[in-house]
């Protein structure tokens, strides 16, 4: 779930000084680390691309999967990261955010949209990218590490988390011979910050809203209801799962009690989006009844925001898509509790706190998909697509398909090919392809 980084020289570094030509000089001494596209596969346009989180994506073929041309963001945008976690809204748009570092000597998050309709079907969609919006980051050399941001239909949330990049570290770590996963600090005495966008303006929201630090891989989704942004997620308070996929870490034997990760818990957020900078400090400015999270004025005018806990032990949520941004019930995810490798795949209700759950021995399930079916009228009219690994010799890797709304097995799909755990993937229509 974390990415793996590259950096290039940036534009103009003769025009800048001081701490802006340290950045022209690191940014060319920085070696590439990889492009290998291993985390997730998006669309841009109608094309399909493997990507990791760094600025290569590599475009497949959705009938053979064969792997085609390499593209890389920067010929198109002033990125260096970017997410394999991008959101398409309803004409067909590709959004998406990465981090540009050391262009014209500063650090920002660009905010960027790519059309779903290429009007030169010759060259890349990326071609057409336009950039949204761009937020300067809080520490000019270390840029907060982010995985996926939220989407409402006017709004995008981003949260700044204390989990940095030190980029003076990166920029030597190939000279030391050390990994870059040795270059993320977590800051455990910082607030973690949240950025509220206006898709309509192109600008953030009036106000800053913080709360404690913790470390975030995954939103699960994020909608408005009475003037406020709702944005649910899946927070650690430490960045010790990280740690854990060291080897030393993967080769031991773990039981819940020897175990080192923190259990992610699903936390529920609130935003006002406007109110009376007249109140009291101390008050609390979510006026939705339904909702336990709370915005509390600061003697400073900002919102302290305090979450609503939804759940723990859950990871990699997908939602039904066509809830994206709206009001919602159902989350789908795989059940990790005290260690990272999941165990069991979940159907958890966000208002009952019902959950639904499928395991069988020695399977362990990736990220489950929800599929919404053709004439369906309800929010978890559709079913669960998951690829199971065994541990059992004797039973082949299976791909599980469950009914979403009872959560009881429909068939699977055997394959008699090994397979690793995956991380996340896509389910492409025949109309589609």
């Amino acid at each position: 779930m974390a990415p793996c980084l590259q950096f290039h020289a940036s534009r103009g570094p003769e025009k800048y000084v001081g701490g802006k030509r340290a950045f022209s000089y690191l940014s060319n001494i920085v070696p590439e680390f990889t492009d290998n596209c291993l985390i997730n596969i998006i669309r841009c346009g109608q094309d399909y691309y493997a990507s990791s989180e760094t600025n290569f994506i590599r475009r497949i073929d959705p009938q053979t999967l064969d792997t085609l041309e390499k593209v890389n963001y920067t010929k198109y945008i002033t990125l260096n990261l970017a997410t394999s976690h991008p959101h398409y809204d309803c004409a067909g748009n590709t959004l998406n955010m990465g981090t540009s570092i050391g262009d014209k000597g500063k650090t920002k998050y660009v905010i960027f949209k790519i059309p779903g309709n290429n009007p030169d079907k010759e060259k890349s969609p990326l071609k057409h990218s336009e950039i949204l919006c761009s937020i300067p980051a809080q520490k000019l050399f270390c840029p907060s590490y982010y995985h996926s941001f939220g989407m409402t239909e006017n709004y995008i949330i981003f949260v700044e988390q204390p989990l940095k990049l030190d980029i003076l570290k990166l920029a030597t770590a190939y000279f030391r011979g050390v990994n870059w996963a040795s270059c993320i600090t977590f800051n455990e005495d910082e607030k973690t910050w949240f950025h509220i966008i206006d898709k309509r303006t192109r600008k953030p929201i009036s106000g800053k809203f913080y709360t404690d630090a913790f470390v975030i891989y995954h939103h699960i989704n994020a909608y408005e209801e009475e003037g406020h942004v709702v944005f649910d997620i899946i927070t650690y308070k430490d960045n010790s799962l990280y740690d854990m996929f060291y080897m030393a870490n993967v080769r031991k034997v773990f039981s819940e009690e020897s175990a080192a990760i923190s259990v992610p818990a699903t936390k529920r957020f609130a935003i006002p989006l406007q109110h009376d900078k007249g109140v009291e400090v101390g008050t609390n400015l979510v006026t939705i009844p339904t909702i336990k999270a709370k915005a509390v004025k600061s003697e400073d005018g900002t919102l302290y925001c305090e979450p609503e806990i939804l759940c723990e032990g859950i990871e990699l949520p997908q939602i039904n898509y066509d809830f994206n941004g709206k009001k919602y019930r159902y989350v789908y995810a795989a059940q990790v509790q005290w260690r990272p490798i999941p165990t069991k795949i979940v159907k958890f209700d966000t208002v009952t706190k019902d959950m639904l759950v499928w395991s069988e021995d020695m399977c362990w399930p990736a990220e489950p998909l929800f599929i919404p079916s053709p004439d369906g009228k309800e929010e978890d009219d559709g079913i669960i697509l998951s690829p199971i690994v065994s541990s059992d010799p004797n039973k082949s890797a299976f791909l599980l398909v469950l009914d979403a709304k009872s959560f009881q097995e429909l068939g699977r799909a055997s394959i008699n090919a090994g397979l690793h755990l995956d991380l996340h993937g896509i389910f492409i229509p025949d109309h589609n392809v």
